[in-house]
């Protein structure tokens, strides 16, 4: 699928690591914001997390959560796109929830670090571990994520790191993340999800048990082309019926950029799911 790449900052000390490990320093949103992710190991964020946070609307004065947040971009990008939101970065693996704080510690980012938290917490753990955490239920007014939702059928990575951010573990099951997710909702509180489109079933039957008010967002990479990431709402304490939306394309026809698909990159667009 096409990608949404960040620009590559220049690093005028030489290369970085982070707990041993090589980082590169990555911008966003047109120079909006910076962050440490993986050079050569992991996973690195762009295109999901781009569509993610493109639905936080610049008014929302809420509190979000980003589940599985990797390298904290998804949650960077929604505290300078809502100037009174705060956000709350969940991540379980260690090496990841470092690069986190120490891109919080950017002066970059100084103008929205004091806006977010970091907590280290597998969010299969448990309620009472989550909200020592910090992930209390009914906490959160928006809950963000872009889970690990690779079929356990295909080909696995040999980086432990990598793997666990594109596929399930120990059992933590879609259905399972989705259902922690919806404990952490407030009354009228909305999750946001990216996903593959063909996991779009089982996604429909999870949240459906739980939440209402379910939206689908179809993104295709190139117009005419099948769909082959889904945008996912659902709201808490609402009975509305499906909804599925006129699908986005990120390039025309002829494999060209689209003026939304640049949007997106830049920070600029806000997909309609923003304003549900």
């Amino acid at each position: 699928m096409t990608e949404i790449r960040p620009a590559m900052v220049a690093d005028p000390f030489g290369d970085v690591t982070i707990d041993g490990r090589p980082v590169r320093l990555d911008a966003f949103h047109s120079g909006g914001f910076t962050v440490f992710q993986p050079k050569g190991w992991g996973y690195r964020s762009g295109l999901d997390a781009m569509l993610l946070s493109a639905c936080v609307a610049s008014g929302f004065a809420g509190r979000i959560a980003d589940l599985g947040a990797g390298s904290g971009v998804v949650g960077f990008s929604a505290a300078l796109r809502a100037p009174a939101a705060t956000v709350t970065l969940a991540e379980a693996q260690p090496i990841m929830a470092a690069l986190c704080r120490h891109s919080l510690a950017l002066p970059q980012n100084a103008a929205f670090a004091s806006r977010i938290a970091v907590t280290e917490i597998d969010i299969g753990a448990g309620r009472v571990p989550r909200g020592a955490a910090g992930l209390g239920d009914s906490a959160f007014d928006l809950v963000l994520t872009n889970p690990p939702f690779h079929p356990a059928n295909h080909r696995r990575p040999p980086d432990p790191v990598r793997d666990k951010a594109l596929f399930a573990q120990d059992g933590m099951s879609l259905g399972r993340w989705f259902a922690v997710a919806a404990a952490l909702l407030a009354p009228k509180g909305r999750l946001v999800a990216v996903l593959r489109a063909d996991r779009l079933g089982e996604v429909l039957q999870t949240l459906e048990a739980r939440l209402g008010g379910v939206t689908v967002l179809p993104v295709h990479t190139r117009a005419g082309a099948p769909a082959e990431r889904i945008v996912v709402t659902a709201r808490r304490g609402t009975r509305a019926p499906l909804r599925l939306l006129e699908g986005i394309a990120l390039e025309d026809a002829g494999g060209h950029p689209a003026e939304l698909s640049e949007g997106i990159a830049r920070g600029t667009a806000t997909l309609p799911l923003a304003e549900m």
